[in-house]
């Protein structure tokens, strides 16, 4: 029946296995995490496979973007992944040992015949399933196309005890026939992720809940074959805030779309997923370290987990503030179409300091950015031009002296030469800083007054202030 190969050589080897028919969505990313965390913490191998054999729906996008979702998230995999439509022949090969074994068997029911059944069940409320017309029959015709079908057992029951889950028992008598092989000699998905996890030599399989049923089905085709049983984790699925199973409207994308379009780092994601159903007394802020040294898949809870962007957003927020500055950098750089190793790119790694204290992710770090590079004269937005009253332009016209004055232009100078001004004019420091902010930024917030003239420099915060002096009083 073919020996365990060398997938697997590893004591604990876990898979996580999407089917390429759209993104890496945030659940199966999830999944993901927990199979490489349990992998990774006890030495063992994590395997990637791509499920395939649906080839109407799979498509070489999706499958392009489920490897960059993973690459992104840190979440590497042993060897290389594995291509499941490549493994039809073994599929179809461990089929026709079943149906030799007497652990299978072949049924000629036609397409009409088995919707009629299912018209009939409806009809009486009962559940929708193949009554096993051809089970014990051997007068086959000659010449027409058959599936093969599992003989799945009768009597007694079935009793998986899963890592999360618990002890939980199925009757034989609920698993229908299940087919195997269809009649243009095709396998099914059910057979080929029994048939892969078994060659890919798959210890622990850790998946969403609503695998559940299937784990039951499988198992039983399990026995059948003689193989080793593994050990079944059957994870709650993520529901909304509101309780409600995830869709779209909470947040149920692509990791690309927290990536690309909420500016979210992978770090904080893999943070927030993990948390997701997990945790390690009250800490919020894991490291993949300390997940590595902490995980395991028996800590997760039973009820499903709740989605909130807000939590995900905040704490994107913290690892903003303590990511690397020349990364940061980079990041942004990329979003402005900024030239690696321009005099742009190296302005951006002196400003994060200030830049990313105020930002909850990669797009309001990018719109943080944008005043170090606008076009003169600058364009204020409403909060700015209604600061920029007749009034403040004429202190504008203060500051300007004071600071074209200034011998050296750091923040140990500027803000005393601002500060003077201020109680010059009888004034608090705020009323001077805010139409000074206006005029370098165009906006009414932005990182701390002296720390933009220390990035803008002497010629730029002079020549955006003269332009604001310069403009006629309303």
């Amino acid at each position: 029946m073919g020996a365990t190969s060398d997938f697997g050589a590893g004591s604990i080897v876990t898979r996580f296995a999407p089917s390429p028919t759209g993104f890496l969505h945030i659940g199966g990313a999830r999944t993901a995490l927990f199979n490489w965390l349990f992998a990774r913490r006890h030495g063992g191998k994590f395997l990637l496979r791509i499920e395939d054999t649906d080839r109407a729906r799979s498509t070489d996008a999706a499958i392009a973007a489920i490897l960059d979702g993973m690459r992104w998230l840190g979440l590497d995999w042993d060897g290389d992944e594995v291509y499941q439509f490549s493994r039809a022949a073994r599929h179809a090969e461990v089929a026709r040992s079943l149906l030799a074994s007497g652990h299978a068997y072949r049924c000629y029911a036609k397409a009409e015949e088995l919707e009629q059944l299912r018209e009939q069940q409806r009809a009486a409320k009962l559940p929708l399933r193949y009554d096993g017309r051809w089970r014990e029959r051997t007068d086959w015709p000659n010449d027409t196309p058959y599936v093969i079908r599992f003989k799945a057992p009768h009597g007694g029951q079935l009793t998986i005890e899963d890592r999360v889950q618990g002890a939980v028992t199925v009757a034989n008598d609920e698993l229908d026939d299940m087919v195997l092989l269809r009649s243009d000699g095709t396998p099914t998905y059910m057979l080929a992720v029994v048939v892969d996890d078994h060659d890919m030599g798959v210890t622990h399989v850790i998946r969403g809940d609503d695998h559940l049923n299937n784990a039951f089905r499988q198992l039983a085709m399990i026995k059948a074959l003689g193989w080793s049983e593994p050990v079944y984790a059957h994870v709650p699925l993520i529901h909304g805030s509101d309780g409600a199973k995830l869709s779209k409207r909470h947040g149920a994308l692509g990791v690309e779309a927290y990536r690309d379009d909420m500016g979210i780092l992978p770090e904080a994601l893999a943070n927030y997923l993990l948390r997701l159903g997990w945790g390690h007394g009250d800490d919020e802020i894991i490291s993949r370290d300390q997940a590595t040294e902490w995980f395991d898949i028996a800590d997760v809870g039973r009820g499903p987990s709740r989605f909130d962007l807000k939590k995900l957003e905040n704490l994107n927020g913290h690892y903003i503030r303590a990511a690397d500055d020349a990364r940061l950098a980079d990041l942004v750089a990329a979003r402005r179409g900024i030239a690696p190793g321009s005099a742009a790119h190296a302005l951006l790694v002196r400003a994060m300091p200030a830049l990313k204290p105020r930002a909850a992710n990669l797009l309001e770090l990018a719109e943080g950015a944008g005043f170090l590079f606008a076009a003169r004269p600058l364009s204020l937005d409403a909060a700015a031009s209604d600061l920029l009253t007749a009034d403040a332009r004429g202190l504008l016209t203060h500051v300007h002296a004071a600071l074209d004055a200034v011998p050296q232009w750091d923040t140990e100078n500027l803000e005393p030469a601002v500060r003077n001004v201020a109680e010059s004019q009888g004034l608090k420091l705020g009323m001077v800083a805010q139409p000074l902010r206006a005029a370098l930024t165009g906006r009414k917030t932005s990182p701390g007054i002296f720390e933009v003239l220390d990035l803008l420099g002497r010629d730029e915060s002079l020549a955006r202030i003269a332009d604001q002096m310069a403009v006629p009083a309303a």
